[in-house]
């Protein structure tokens, strides 16, 4: 154990073997702070959070702060974060709002510069969250999420297991498993095609989400008829995931953006701009004299 003498350690802490504790970070009374772990200068570790072994915690970052709410209770919950974590800088975690229940970061999870995330959220393991991204309180994220630079989920929203989020989206209903949210649009593109190929799915698996999201967005059914289908077709593989996190959902689900139809813009090379205007310019010169 390393604990520099500029920091402050609660003597009721409990701090594992080889942790590391910068300058003038501070550990709160009922914190454990498990084997292997690393904390930089400026840290602060609230009252009621526990780490697991081997996370990485930069300079600035406060995990288990106090909710941020106008009804404070007298006694809220804990914050517990697994292993293998990075939270880079700035960051801040808030522990729950009740008594008895936890804020949860899973295992394997990197939370990049300014990422903020609130009281009650359950972030899965495997979860990357980019700079400046910010959790409501009670938002749900799955395992191996993506959400890029920006990104806002307003409070009580789930993101599903492997969806993929663009920078500066406003995330103000659910995000299915597997799927691609533009930014801009905060709309539905596609599936997370390079998102699933890196966590190891197969062509056949591939295959079935693609079958799962037609019928979902392009089925043209009625919503009860939806689910039905999902549960009829698809008895195993991932895409059984998919009608149990709709049938849970109660805020609406992020939409799927489309070109409308006769919308589609047509590219040309200049080459066939040139010979376009070669045959049409006598054309109207005819016209014209």
């Amino acid at each position: 154990m390393s604990i520099h003498p500029l920091a402050v350690v609660s003597s009721s802490a409990e701090i594992g073997s080889h942790v590391e504790i910068g300058p003038f970070s501070v550990i709160e009374a009922g914190v454990t702070i498990a084997d292997g772990c690393c904390l930089k200068s400026h840290v602060v570790i609230g009252a009621g959070t526990s780490l697991g072994p081997e996370n990485q915690v930069f300079q600035g970052a406060i995990l288990g702060g106090l909710p941020q709410h106008m009804q404070m209770p007298e006694c809220p919950g804990r914050l517990t974060i697994g292993r293998g974590n990075v939270f880079r800088e700035n960051v801040t975690v808030h522990r729950s709002l009740y008594e008895g229940r936890q804020t949860t970061i899973g295992d394997e999870c990197m939370l990049m510069v300014n990422t903020h995330v609130a009281h009650d959220c359950q972030v899965g393991s495997g979860t990357i969250l980019t700079n400046n991204v910010m959790l409501g309180g009670h938002v749900e994220v799955g395992g191996k999420a993506f959400l890029s630079g920006g990104t806002a989920v307003h409070q009580f929203c789930r993101v599903g297991r492997l969806a993929m989020v663009g920078g500066m989206a406003r995330v103000r209903q659910d995000v299915p498993p597997f799927v691609t949210v533009d930014g801009g649009s905060t709309m539905v593109v596609g599936l997370n095609r390079v998102g699933l190929k890196r966590a190891g799915f197969n062509p056949t698996e591939l295959k079935q989400l693609k079958d799962a999201y037609r019928i979902i967005y392009r089925g043209g059914m009625v919503w009860n008829e939806m689910l039905l289908q999902l549960q009829q077709l698809f008895a195993a593989g991932p895409a059984t995931e998919f009608e149990p996190f709709f049938r849970a959902g109660n805020r609406g689900f992020v939409q799927e953006r489309r070109t409308p139809p006769g919308a589609t813009v047509r590219l040309v090379r200049e080459e066939e701009t040139r010979e376009s205007q070669a045959i049409a310019l006598p054309m109207i010169n005819k016209i014209a004299g």
